[in-house]
């Protein structure tokens, strides 16, 4: 008999604690519908979704605009890379990824499949690093998707070690929703598991020290897993998982042939958790307080405080911030110490904090993934420039585009990726996907100027003038009447991957207006680009193209 298609029952949770920040409530609400929608959705289907008035969803959504976690595009709000800021305190607390991605990345290449490592998150298991190989069948799972523990091949590891509190939990959420349709990151199955099927496999997997899915998920997809232990406690920090397709392997071949190599990366793994220096804290937000308060007397109503400052709180813990006192979450963020208590009790309720009552310190779960990192995780350059090259060309009434180097030498060229048209009779209208002499452009000169990319080109006087004002500026060098204003855009590292421009009739404004109205506005833009790429870019690859 086929499952039934009525929604689950919720599984029934703890009452809400008297001190807990109710607008923090309802602000993570909207944050997490908007997770399970891929990232956009509109603001009469939040209001539909969260059961929030429409009010307080307005409220809500303008609250996260102003701190650059939204984009409200319309009647629809969108998530921005700058929310994976909550994630990424999560993830540089953890220091798995930054610690092991290597490894696994190196695993992935060796074998030509895909590599995850994945943890706990209480009755089922959540990505934190994905390598992946490009195939027409690859793939979809992103950094911070939740799947449940018995469908997977880390999930029996896991088990191994619960204790009769997890499996109780995990007892009430299978009779609640026996197919799993509460995942929303796996298709849900036809018929639940027979009783006492996933126990049994996670007392093997504990036996045997590794773990297979064979077709769990859905059908073709089969994976091999292996804890990673942590030196200090020997109990599992994390899984690493080389998952497969059964036209390329079969559960049996990946325990054969795959295993064996595996099994040789985590004990590399191993060893450089053992091996690892204790971190050197990085310096915390500062001034929070005081812009939230800035942007109360601006905003008025519309700025939900409350909220702000709860959100803040998570961005207090990082690489070497894993565990902090209220005394130092209170001191980072700059709020109160009883504004800072109740925005972890908030989080608590919520299982995205976790407090430890004998050292009083409190540290960041992997549900905090759930605030918008799996669909903004698989975001692109362009994509993040695009709505900001738009208000760029609003701004200042010209055409934008973003570009990347695509080859080098002396005969490199840039490649457009990115655009927004001017609304002028006579604009510049150059289709994505174009390419041109990089010499030729301003957006291939400020390129061609960064000494990382273009040792032979630096040498040039030209470049060395461009390198040194930061811009490049160009008069009709490929096109009568046309003139272009270009700077570059920087990665974590520093190094210029792509740049953006303003292009326009030589004949709308002078060299000399050109930098003194348009270069500004060009570079505000290339900032906020830079901080959206910084943010995705710091435990994900975006894509340049």
């Amino acid at each position: 008999m086929p499952a039934e298609t009525t929604t689950p029952p919720p599984v029934p949770e703890a009452a809400v604690p008297a001190e807990a920040v109710a607008p923090l409530i309802r602000g993570v609400r909207v944050l997490r519908e908007l997770t399970e929608a891929g990232g956009t959705l509109s603001l009469s289907g939040l209001e539909r979704a969260t059961g929030l008035a429409r009010s307080t969803v307005d409220r809500i959504t303008s609250t996260l605009a102003r701190m650059g976690y939204v984009r409200l595009d319309g009647r629809d709000a969108v998530t921005t890379p700058r929310l994976m800021e909550l994630g990424n305190a999560y993830l540089a607390a953890l220091r798995l990824p930054a610690l092991l991605s290597p490894r696994a990345d190196a695993l992935a290449d060796e074998l030509d499949e895909s590599v995850s490592l994945a943890v706990a998150d209480r009755d089922g298991i959540r990505f934190i690093h994905q390598a992946t190989r490009r195939r027409a069948m690859s793939l979809s799972f992103r950094i911070g998707d939740l799947l449940p523990a018995e469908r997977t091949a880390p999930g029996p590891l896991f088990a191994s070690e619960w204790s009769d509190e997890n499996w109780r939990v995990w007892r009430e959420r299978r009779a609640a929703d026996p197919v799993n349709r509460g995942f929303s990151a796996v298709p849900p199955r036809e018929l639940p598991f027979p009783d006492g099927e996933f126990e049994a496999r996670a007392a093997q997997a504990g036996r045997d020290g590794w773990a297979l899915d064979d077709q769990l998920i859905e059908p073709g997809l089969v994976a091999v897993s292996v804890p990673v232990r942590d030196p200090r406690t020997g109990r599992i920090a994390c899984v690493a998982n080389v998952v497969s397709h059964t036209s390329r392997h079969t559960a049996a071949d990946l325990r054969d042939t795959l295993l064996p190599r595996l099994r040789a990366t985590v004990a590399e793994m191993e060893r450089e958790l053992a091996a690892a220096p204790d971190p050197d804290p990085g310096p915390p937000p500062s001034g929070s307080a005081a812009w939230i308060g800035a942007s109360k007397h601006e905003l008025g109503r519309e700025f939900i405080e409350s909220l702000a400052r709860g959100l803040t709180v998570l961005t207090a813990f990082g690489e070497g911030r894993a565990a902090l006192t209220l005394t130092d979450v209170a001191r980072a963020t700059g709020l109160a110490r009883a504004t800072a208590r109740r925005a972890l009790i908030t989080y608590e309720h919520l299982g995205l904090v976790r407090g430890q009552p004998e050292s009083r310190t409190f540290g960041l779960t992997p549900r905090v993934l759930s605030l918008g990192f799996p669909p903004l995780s698989r975001t692109s350059l362009p994509r993040i420039a695009a709505p900001h090259l738009a208000d760029l060309s609003a701004r200042v009434g010209e055409s934008t585009a973003l570009a990347v180097l695509v080859s080098s030498g002396p005969t490199a060229e840039i490649q457009y990726t990115a655009r927004a048209v001017s609304p002028r009779i006579m604009g510049v209208d150059i289709r994505v996907g174009t390419r041109l002499p990089a010499a030729a452009t301003s957006l291939g000169r400020v390129l061609l100027s960064d000494p990382e990319d273009s040792a032979a080109s630096a040498a040039s006087a030209d470049f060395a003038h461009v390198r040194s004002q930061g811009y490049a500026l160009l008069d009709e060098a490929w096109e009568d009447g046309l003139r272009t204003l270009a700077v570059p855009l920087r990665d974590r590292t520093g190094r210029a991957v792509a740049a953006v421009n303003v292009a326009l009739h030589a004949a709308g404004r002078t060299a000399e207006e050109c930098v003194a109205e348009i270069l500004p506005e060009l570079r505000l833009t290339a900032t906020r680009i830079e901080q959206e790429l910084h943010a995705a870019g710091h435990f994900t690859r975006v894509p340049l193209l």
